[in-house]
């Protein structure tokens, strides 16, 4: 009989060491297979961004399924800011997303035009978004997004979402598919952030092509500028004028009411960008501002070959600006104007035309030329 009760005192020992077996060969099977990597990838994109990341087009944008994300704690007073990346090893692919309030001062990399950028040549270039939404693209080598959904209920800030293909894998490719989802991850983000806390902003639709403008300071082809039908069109009459000064052609992207940034950039004969002319509105005309690239238009002991706007706008409280400036070339350490002579009057008349049919189309009022924007 000691026998038996021996035996049965061995019996939940010997279930227990069983049991303990079995749960280190199951986890053993799910590192070894990849299953746990995959749910911890998941589960960190889930959590992206404090849980709000638009995931439905980040496989579109990366061009991968698998996924991983890690938070970017930067105390820069964001409400959020991550980094997708593809958990396939040895591919390009890397999505930042950062959101804030337009009050928040914007990261170095997210402002712009930085000052050495509104004259050299089109490096200010943006396009317009386009699908109803207030966003524009840009290219520093690596294409952006960037949304800001003005909030009705509170006119003295926007929601800002910034997205951009970044460090350390950057665009996955150059495709137009991997551009679009970039924009619809960033759309989608903007609109969720916005509702979450609270912005009444109105978005637009699903975004179905992006097109980002060329890198560098080769701006997009020109056309004669008595042709212009898009961010050039207020300049059609002055066609023959612009001639006189060297600047016949028109370097331009689709009208867009809707874009915080607008470009039109007159072109030489041989289609090098002289003048350049743009519009600011709502968190880019805040941005604009602050970057100091008035302060660079305006540099001490040099001519002054710019000249400046505001306007009202219903949408912001903060005002618009425009300003045109004679644009150069840098090569190496050598500086040329491919326009060889700026005019002032020119230069006044274009602006007041350019900014008088940019507030016609966005309900903005009160068009002042001033001495600084």
């Amino acid at each position: 009989m000691q026998k038996i009760s021996t035996l049965r005192r061995i019996h939940p020992g010997w279930y227990a060491g069983t049991f303990i077996a079995v749960l280190a060969i199951a986890a053993q099977v799910l590192y070894s297979t990849g299953i746990y990597d995959s749910w911890r990838n998941s589960r960190s994109v889930d959590q992206a961004c404090g849980g709000i990341l638009a995931q439905g087009e980040l496989a579109t944008a990366l061009e991968s399924s698998e996924l991983r994300a890690k938070p970017l704690d930067l105390d820069d007073g964001y409400l959020a800011h991550c980094l997708v990346l593809r958990a396939d090893s040895g591919r390009n692919g890397s999505l930042e997303m950062s959101l804030r309030w337009s009050t928040t001062k914007p990261t170095s990399l997210e402002a712009f035009p930085s000052g050495p950028d509104i004259d050299n040549g089109a490096m200010g270039q943006v396009a317009p978004l386009g699908g109803g939404w207030s966003g524009i693209v840009r290219n520093n080598g690596s294409a952006a997004v960037q949304v800001a959904l003005d909030c009705r209920n509170d006119r003295s800030k926007a929601l800002v979402a910034y997205g951009s293909f970044a460090a350390p894998g950057f665009a996955p490719s150059k495709s137009a598919a991997a551009l679009t989802g970039l924009g619809r991850v960033t759309t989608e983000t903007a609109r969720k952030t916005a509702a979450k806390y609270g912005c009444e902003a109105s978005g637009g639709e699903k975004l179905t092509t992006v097109s980002s403008p060329p890198y560098s300071a080769r701006p997009i082809p020109a056309e004669p500028l008595g042709q212009a039908t898009g961010s050039c069109a207020a300049l059609r009459t002055l066609a023959p004028t612009a001639a006189q000064h060297d600047v016949p052609q028109a370097m331009e992207y689709p009208a867009d009411a809707r874009a915080p940034q607008v470009n039109c950039y007159l072109a030489t004969p041989s289609t090098k960008p002289g003048y350049g002319l743009y519009a600011f509105y709502g968190t880019s005309a805040k941005m604009f501002r602050t970057a100091g690239a008035t302060r660079w238009l305006a540099s001490p002991g040099e001519d002054r070959t710019y000249a400046s706007a505001t306007a009202k706008c219903p949408q912001s409280t903060e005002p618009a600006a425009f300003v045109i400036t004679r644009l150069l070339e840098v090569h190496g350490n050598d500086i040329t104007y491919p326009a060889p002579h700026y005019s002032p009057d020119f230069a006044n008349t274009a602006l007041k035309a350019f900014a008088d049919n940019e507030a016609k189309q966005r309900g903005c009022t009160d068009v002042r030329m001033t001495a600084a924007p």
